[in-house]
């Protein structure tokens, strides 16, 4: 049985948790060990969601550490890691100097490091992640392959990081756990919409890269040629009191609704005709594909197609807006969407 140990800071709300926490719960666990490290405890999921997996909570580094070099660290820092050996050693944050050191640290025989986001457009819109870099890029030489969540970050990551085209990089989509997802849909909350409305949700951090601001624009405008649309913004952030004052200054505040931060999205997404991304880059835009598995329709800039091979952006997002119809929605199980990830990911494991 081929053993793998996964490093991840946590598993709080958020698209990459939630990309591991579909990541782990598909795996064979009849063919694979798997050790999960986190490094605070589990809140967008018990450990009975992860039965069979193998959890440890690790001790963080001192918060200060993290701007220290990598390879300083990597001399002076250690962590209660068990003394086995395994197979294979994944840091599936990427960000997190924790999860490279560990994944360096541990007895393994290969090691691979997850890819999320563009690094380029990070590296140049996020001023935090621009000083972290310059504390963690060595981390990069310590590992012998990547896997990249969608084809549109590639690029971007041999140019930031100098990896050359001699180090594999796979591509990867993130693994949609449909089952998990549509039990989790399933769970009873208190909100209801609109019916009579044809209404549209937001799902995701209240940031710049998400381009809410852009979102509440077209909204905005297609109020102006139909009055019977609502648009509900799931998520929190930097930005949310600018997402209030645009709100309040488009004055379209009967027509949105801030639900907050929710720890399960699904039922309110069930609720919902269809699902609207903006966002100025992705690393892949997961919610898309949760969003077509139960049924709702996708709106999304054309500029994040290179996230996603096989789904087709919109143009004119006004446009879609206002064409939008109450349509009888049907769930997907995504099965040779998750077929093709699967394949991939043994053919990761096995070799």
């Amino acid at each position: 049985m081929k053993k793998i140990a996964i490093f991840q800071k946590d598993l709080d709300i958020g698209g990459i948790q939630r990309s591991l926490l579909n990541f782990v719960t598909n795996m064979d666990l009849s063919a694979y060990e798997v050790d999960l490290f986190l490094f605070k405890e589990p809140t967008i999921c018990t450990l009975e969601d992860l039965k069979g997996i193998n959890v440890t909570v690790l001790k963080p580094l001192f918060y200060l550490n993290r701007v220290v070099k990598f390879d300083v660290l990597l001399k002076k820092c250690n962590f209660d890691l068990p003394d086995k050996e395994y197979d294979l050693a994944i840091d599936f944050n990427s960000y997190s100097s924790e999860c490279a050191l560990c994944a360096v640290k541990v007895n393994a025989k290969k090691r691979v490091m997850w890819i999320h986001n563009d690094l380029v457009i990070e590296y140049k819109e996020n001023r935090k992640y621009r000083i972290l870099f310059s504390a963690f890029k060595g981390k990069y030489k310590y590992f012998d392959e990547f896997v990249a969540v969608s084809r549109g970050i590639v690029a971007p990551f041999r140019k930031q990081t100098g990896i050359g085209n001699d180090v594999r990089i796979r591509v990867i989509p993130n693994t949609i756990n449909t089952q998990m997802l549509f039990k989790k849909a399933s769970e009873p909350v208190d909100f209801t919409v609109d019916q009579s409305k044809v209404n549209f949700v937001f799902v995701g951090r209240f940031t710049k890269q998400k381009g809410i601001d852009m979102l509440l624009d077209y909204f905005a405008e297609a109020l102006s040629y139909r009055a019977d649309i609502h648009l509900y913004l799931l998520g929190d952030g930097s930005e949310r009191i600018a997402v209030e004052q645009q709100i309040a200054s488009l004055k379209i505040g009967e027509n949105v609704t801030l639900v907050g931060s929710v720890e399960n999205p699904y039922p309110y997404m069930d609720k919902m005709d269809a699902l609207v991304l903006t966002s100025r880059h992705e690393g892949q835009g997961m919610v898309l594909w949760e969003a077509k598995a139960l049924g709702l329709d996708i709106i999304f800039s054309k500029n994040l197609e290179k996230y996603n091979d096989s789904l087709v952006g919109n143009r004119d997002i006004v446009k879609s807006i206002v064409l939008e119809q109450k349509h009888t929605k049907s769930r997907n199980m995504l099965d040779s969407y998750n077929l093709k990830i699967k394949n991939s990911l043994y053919e990761l494991f096995d070799r």
